[in-house]
């Protein structure tokens, strides 16, 4: 037991641990509350297009920095913040124009945003496999700067999920109804696309931009299979997803395994045990009356 205790106290001890487990923690919560609105919407793989956006942002922030003299990556989360904000609202506007599907936008963002990527990394001098600490993430590099701008972009899509909660709702619950009743839907889902480009950018340290959209989705798909309405859906969710994350973080330090990989698994199994859990419950409810 004593040994056990030294373990957990050596292990959170390390300051790397603690950055990464904040980090965790913090998106874990914010990028299920944006998720809800983009179930709600239908809009689930979204956070794939963006994320795929975000790595032509990573390569041309390293290639700026780069020509400006910078440490290599010093420009990638910036790079990556304007291009998913700009990919987002590109898609926002192609989806609402009518001109072109939404699955069609989304899928020319998917491939455009890859091969962006790929191409202006290998200008900026950079392989593949720099690549990859942004594909599937890298807590294990997180610095005291990257915990600060993590923490600040979780607090303003926080903030701005909940304080418009009930326009983004009515956008989300019921477009015509919304607009007919005087919310301005073009706004507010232009809103929701930003917060889901920032929620890509701020979650990529963590499980990567491959398996961001998990994040996003996986928590508000488990919390829906119980959760009665869409704030209860909303707050369990964002619980779920910051301690899926924390241990997630935890289980891939004690096997030695991939943080961001191992946290959707996670996910991903708690929503099995969830789907099959709840018609066998209902079964045994069910005979007790």
């Amino acid at each position: 037991m004593s040994a056990y205790l030294d373990y957990w106290l050596e292990m959170l001890a390390d300051p790397l641990v603690q950055r990464a487990l904040t980090v965790a923690v913090i998106v874990g919560a914010a990028a299920p509350v944006v998720g809800t609105y983009l179930v709600q919407r239908r809009l689930a793989l979204l956070g794939d297009g963006i994320g795929h956006v975000a790595l032509t942002g990573v390569a041309l922030g390293w290639l700026i920095g780069t020509g400006m003299g910078l440490a290599p990556g010093a420009l990638a989360v910036p790079g990556a913040v304007v291009a998913a904000v700009v990919g987002a609202v590109v898609i926002e506007l192609v989806r609402t124009s009518g001109r072109t599907s939404g699955d069609l936008a989304l899928a020319l963002m998917f491939y455009g945003g890859i091969a962006g990527g790929a191409a202006l990394i290998k200008v900026a001098g950079g392989t593949s496999a720099t690549l990859v600490a942004y594909l599937f993430g890298s807590l294990s590099t997180l610095s005291a700067a990257d915990v600060v701008t993590s923490v600040a972009l979780a607090a303003v899509i926080l903030a701005v999920g909940l304080a418009g909660r009930w326009a983004l709702f009515a956008a989300a619950l019921d477009e015509d109804f919304a607009k007919a009743s005087g919310v301005p839907t073009g706004f507010w889902n232009v809103v929701s696309a930003t917060l889901a480009a920032l929620t890509v950018t701020v979650a990529m340290r963590v499980v990567g931009l491959l398996l961001v959209s998990a994040l996003m989705i996986v928590p508000v798909a488990v919390t829906q299979l119980w959760a009665r309405s869409f704030w209860r859906t909303m707050a369990a969710a964002a619980a779920l997803g910051a301690v899926t994350g924390a241990a997630g973080l935890v289980a891939s330090y004690w096997y030695d395994l991939p943080p961001g990989a191992t946290i959707v698994v996670l996910a991903i199994v708690l929503y099995a045990v969830a789907a099959i859990g709840r018609p066998l419950l209902e079964r045994v409810r069910v005979s007790r009356q």
